[in-house]
C-alpha cells in the first residue's frame, strides 16, 4: 500500500487527516490476515505510525498518492517458483496528474527485494486490466488503447503484451469511456474474477442512458455473457452517505487476501448486505469484512485500487 501526500491532492489539512485515516484502517484490517507493507519516504513514517498498528511494516519508499494498484509491480514466476516484475510504466493515468514519486515505485521495489524488472513496452495501471488466474484477462480499450498511455499502439499490439505481462492466452475487450474520469474507466470498478469462468458486476438497477458509464457498463456485461461467462450482479447503492454523483460507489473494488475479503460498505443496508451475501457465496472460507472507505470513493477508487498484492 502507499501513503497518500502529495500536496496537489492533499493540501487541505482536514481532507489529509480523513483519507490517511481510511488508508491505514484498511492496511491495519488486511494485517489482521497477512502482512502489510506501508510505502512512505522516510518524513512522513512518524505521522503513517501513529495511525497504523504494530503488523503493518513501513519502508523508505518514497509516495505521493495512494494508488497502490496503479503504481505498483506486477510479480510474475518462472517455472521454478522465482519472482520477478513487469514493468508496465505507470504516468498518472496518461499524464492526468503529475507525481514525482509514484512512477519510480516500481523500480525501487525490484531493487530492494533483489528481483528482475521486465519491461513491457507498456504504459498503463494494473487497475485496467482483471486476470482469472487462469488465463483470461478482461479490460477496457479505453484504459489501454489511448495516445495518452500508448499512442503508435493498436488494440492487438497492446493485447499482446499484456498477455505476455500476465502470462495468459485470451483477453476480452470492451470499449469503455475515453476522457470521462480520470482511469478512462478502469475495469476494476465494474467487473471482477471470483474464479475461472466467474464474474462478479457492480451495475446500476435503473441505468440512464445519458450516463457514459452506465452504457458502457451494459456493453460490458453483454460481451462477458456472450463470452460465455457465468456473470452475478450485485446492484449500486441507492441510500449511500455521499450524494455526490462523481462518488464511486463500488462494491466489486474488494481485495481478497489470506482468508479474508476486505470490502466497502456505502451506508444501504439493503444493498450493503446484498453484497456481504453474494461475497460470502463466492468466497466460501474467507471472512467477510466491510469498512467504510467513503474518503475513497469521492476521489474515485476503493479498497481494490489502495492495494496491490505480492505473492511469497
Amino acid at each position: 500500500m502507499q501513503w497518500p501526500v502529495t500536496p496537489e491532492v492533499y493540501g487541505d489539512a482536514l481532507w489529509r487527516e480523513d483519507v490517511q485515516s481510511t488508508i491505514a484502517a484498511i492496511a491495519n484490517t488486511i494485517a489482521e490476515f497477512e502482512p502489510v507493507v506501508m510505502l512512505a519516504g522516510a518524513a512522513h513514517h512518524a505521522r503513517a505510525r501513529r495511525k497504523l498498528s504494530r503488523n503493518v511494516t513501513l519502508w523508505d519508499v518514497p509516495t505521493d498518492d495512494l494508488w497502490c494498484r496503479d503504481a505498483g509491480p506486477i510479480t510474475s514466476m518462472d517455472a521454478t517458483g522465482q519472482r520477478a516484475f513487469q514493468h508496465i510504466a505507470f504516468n498518472g493515468w496518461g499524464n492526468k496528474q503529475t507525481h514525482e514519486n509514484d512512477g519510480k515505485i516500481i523500480p525501487q521495489l525490484a531493487d530492494r527485494l533483489g528481483l528482475p524488472l521486465i519491461p513491457t513496452g507498456l504504459k498503463g495501471e494494473a487497475g485496467g486490466v482483471e486476470q482469472d488466474g487462469h488465463g483470461m484477462l478482461i479490460a477496457h480499450e479505453s484504459s489501454w488503447v489511448n495516445d495518452n498511455r500508448n499512442p503508435g499502439l493498436t488494440r492487438d499490439e497492446i493485447g499482446t503484451r499484456l498477455l505476455q505481462a500476465y502470462g495468459v492466452d485470451q483477453i476480452l475487450w470492451s470499449p469503455g469511456v475515453w476522457d470521462e474520469d480520470i482511469t478512462d474507466y478502469h475495469i476494476d470498478s465494474l467487473a471482477r474474477f471470483t474464479g475461472p469462468g466467474r464474474v462478479l458486476m457492480n451495475l446500476p438497477d435503473q441505468p440512464d442512458p445519458r450516463d457514459p458509464f452506465h452504457m458502457a457498463a451494459l456493453d460490458t456485461h453483454d460481451m462477458l455473457k456472450a463470452a460465455g461467462l457465468q456473470i452475478d450482479v450485485i446492484p449500486e447503492p441507492n441510500k449511500r452517505r455521499v450524494k455526490d454523483p462523481e462518488f464511486v460507489a463500488s462494491y466489486v473494488n474488494f481485495y481478497v487476501c489470506n482468508g479474508a475479503v476486505i470490502a466497502p460498505e456505502f451506508g444501504d443496508r439493503s444493498t450493503d448486505k446484498i453484497a456481504r451475501d453474494t461475497l460470502a457465496r463466492h468466497y466460501p472460507g474467507r471472512e467477510v469484512v466491510t469498512l467504510n472507505t467513503d474518503a475513497l470513493g469521492e476521489l474515485g477508487g476503493g479498497i481494490h485500487c489502495a492495494t496491490h498484492e505480492l505473492p511469497a
